[in-house]
Formats: C-alpha cells, sequence, structure tokens
C-alpha cells in the first residue's frame, strides 16, 4: 500500500511540473535589479514625428489626435500614408480645418501599369500637384523591390531607371524621399533557434521570407543605395536607420558616402538601447542626419523612444518582446543632439513647417 501512494504522488507531482511549463513567448519575469530610474511620459523638448500612419486621416478625429500628441510633446507629425490626388486633398483640407500646423502629409505613387508609356509622365506630373495641395514629402513603401510589379508582372526593383524621373522630380521640388526598402536580414534567414527574430517570424509568418522567390535582403538594400548615389540632389530620408542598427559601423560609412542620406529610427530603438555607448557615439557624430520616427501610432511605446534617448537608465524592458527579449539601457544624449534630432534636423530637411512651434 505504501508503494501505490508513493507512486501516485510521483504522478501527481509529474502532472504539476508538465503544467508548470511554459512556452518562451509566455515568459516574461519581473526583474529583481534595483537601480534608478523611470519611466518618461513625454519629451524632454517639443519633437517632430517623421514617421508616422494615419491611414484615414481624411475621417481621423483631429482634436483627439491632438490630445494625444500634446501628452507626449510632439508638436507636429508626419503623415506617411498620405496618399494622392484626391484622397490627399481630403486629408490635408480635414486637418486644416483644425490644425493648420501640426499634422503634414507625404504623398505616395501608385505602380498600377507601371511601365506602360506615360507612366512615369503622368506620376511625376500628379506628385507636381500633390505637392502643391499641399504634401511634403514622398514615402516610398517597402513593397517597392518586394511586391510592386510593371505591365507585364515582372517585379519592379528600386532601381529601376523608370522611376529617376520621379527621384529628380522630389530634387526639383524640394521634397524629401523617406523609403523603406526591405526589411531586417534575419526575416531571410532560416527560423531557427540561431535566429534572432525567431519569435517574430513564428508569431507572425508573413514576416518570414525564407525559401520564397523574391530579392535578397543584400539586393535591396543595394538597390536603395543606387538610387542615393545616383541622385545626389535629392535628399533621402533613409526608414528604420536602414536595417543598419545593428550594425553602427556600417551605417556611418554609407552616411560618410552619400551626402544626400539622412535616417530615421522608427521601430528600430531595441537595437539602440542594447549598445547605448556605441550608440551614443554614433549620434554625437552623426548628429546632423538623424530624425526622429516611431513608425506605428500606439502613444505609450514612445516612452521607450524617450528613455532610450534622453536617460541614463539601466536594464529596462522594451514594450514588444517579439521585437526584443533583451532589455534597454539609455544613451542619455546631450540637449544639444537632442533637439537636432527631435526636430532642428526635420525642421531643416521638411519644407513648409511652422518654425513657431519650436524653440530656437
Amino acid at each position: 500500500m505504501k508503494n501505490i501512494f508513493t507512486w501516485v504522488a510521483l504522478c501527481l507531482a509529474f502532472l504539476a511540473s508538465a503544467q508548470s511549463k511554459m512556452d518562451f513567448e509566455k515568459y516574461d519575469p519581473l526583474s529583481t535589479l534595483v537601480v534608478p530610474g523611470k519611466k518618461l511620459t513625454h519629451a524632454k523638448f517639443p519633437f517632430i514625428d517623421v514617421h508616422n500612419h494615419q491611414w484615414n486621416m481624411a475621417s481621423q478625429s483631429i482634436p483627439e489626435l491632438l490630445k494625444e500628441m500634446d501628452q507626449l510633446n510632439m508638436k507636429i507629425m508626419v503623415n506617411l500614408s498620405g496618399k494622392s490626388g484626391q484622397d490627399l486633398m481630403n486629408g490635408v483640407k480635414h486637418v486644416k480645418e483644425t490644425t493648420p500646423n501640426r499634422v503634414l502629409q507625404f504623398a505616395n505613387i501608385s505602380f498600377t501599369g507601371f511601365g506602360e508609356t506615360k507612366w512615369t509622365e503622368n506620376t511625376v506630373q500628379q506628385l507636381e500637384k500633390d505637392v502643391k495641395a499641399g504634401a511634403n514629402g514622398l514615402k516610398i513603401f517597402k513593397t517597392l523591390g518586394l511586391d510592386s510589379k510593371d505591365k507585364n508582372g515582372k517585379l519592379v526593383a528600386v532601381d529601376d531607371p523608370r522611376l529617376d524621373a520621379v527621384w529628380e522630380k522630389c530634387g526639383d521640388l524640394h521634397i524629401p524621399v523617406l523609403i523603406h526598402t526591405a526589411d531586417p536580414k534575419p526575416f531571410w534567414d532560416v527560423a531557427d533557434d540561431k535566429n534572432e527574430r525567431w519569435l517574430e517570424i513564428i508569431s507572425h509568418p508573413g514576416r518570414g521570407y525564407y525559401g520564397l522567390s523574391m530579392p535578397s535582403f543584400e539586393t535591396l538594400i543595394q538597390q536603395q543605395h543606387n538610387i542615393i548615389r545616383k541622385h545626389p540632389g535629392t535628399l533621402f530620408i533613409v526608414a528604420h536607420f536602414g536595417w543598419y542598427a545593428n550594425d553602427l559601423g556600417k551605417l556611418g560609412s554609407l552616411l560618410d558616402s552619400f551626402p544626400n542620406m539622412n535616417i530615421e529610427f522608427g521601430a528600430i530603438i531595441a537595437e539602440l538601447g542594447r549598445q547605448p555607448r556605441m550608440a551614443k557615439k554614433f549620434f554625437e557624430k552623426y548628429q546632423d542626419r538623424i530624425l526622429f520616427g516611431k513608425d506605428s501610432w500606439v502613444p505609450s511605446e514612445y516612452a521607450t523612444y524617450f528613455r532610450v534617448l534622453e536617460t541614463e537608465d539601466e536594464y529596462f524592458p522594451y514594450h514588444k518582446k517579439y521585437h526584443a527579449f533583451w532589455a534597454m539601457y539609455g544613451m542619455g544624449l546631450s540637449d544639444e543632439v537632442l533637439k537636432k534630432v527631435y526636430y532642428k534636423n526635420a525642421l531643416r530637411i521638411i519644407p513648409n513647417i511652422d518654425k513657431t512651434l519650436f524653440p530656437n
């Protein structure tokens, strides 16, 4: 009888142990580390977010949007999803009825019919009309190079020469091109135990490109660099640090090579927050070339950006585990560098911004 009770106890212990197991995605322990620091709810200086998306600006509640912006100390939001033609004009009109100077629009171009006789001519003409209607720049989505097809069903390369007139026209109009090309390099790698983006790929299956018939990461990035080199009279803002936030030495060499290249750090603050000393040196060296960008509009997530940029806090959590399972550290940037990153660089690069909203 004693042996039976022992066996039952062992079985119950085994079951309890099995139930206590959890997937990595669910493991989220509270740190016992006690160090100074606190979450920041608003930026030290007023800032311009050059990478935001409001997909239906014409129906957006502007008063509610402004209230959320003010809580963050965001003076200007750049909506990169301004669309084109009547859609863009509707968005511009809707914003101006409530706030003429707090939300800016970047135009987008359509690749429908790409390769047809007058596609380039019509697109350039439409871009001119969009700028006249109030667009402050051009946003190019990552679909160029990855998904956009010409009239014959062939993938359109980022550096397709039929786009040269578009880049040149942006230079002539003195508007920047904010361009997103490719995605993080690990998205092209097998999603195994050595892939740093494993959790993101398995939780968002559409982000894994391994084994798919598409250009490589290196090919796409090279195509982007080709157009920056070929069009020195056009200012480019490369989204997401050009996916080289994990290799700042490489990114620095690109900035040295391309005087017309600028960068913004939307969705890659986690890369900076795990290398605060090197990142701080990078920001100090390239302080005139870096702009503030966030990407998705989730106001609570800006706290991570402010804390990484402004403080010297140690080992604090990132806001999305599938983006970064590691802790953050603050760079503690100087006020001089912060002001440039928060607003001064954007004031210089993006036209028609109301400078009275910002200190000298």
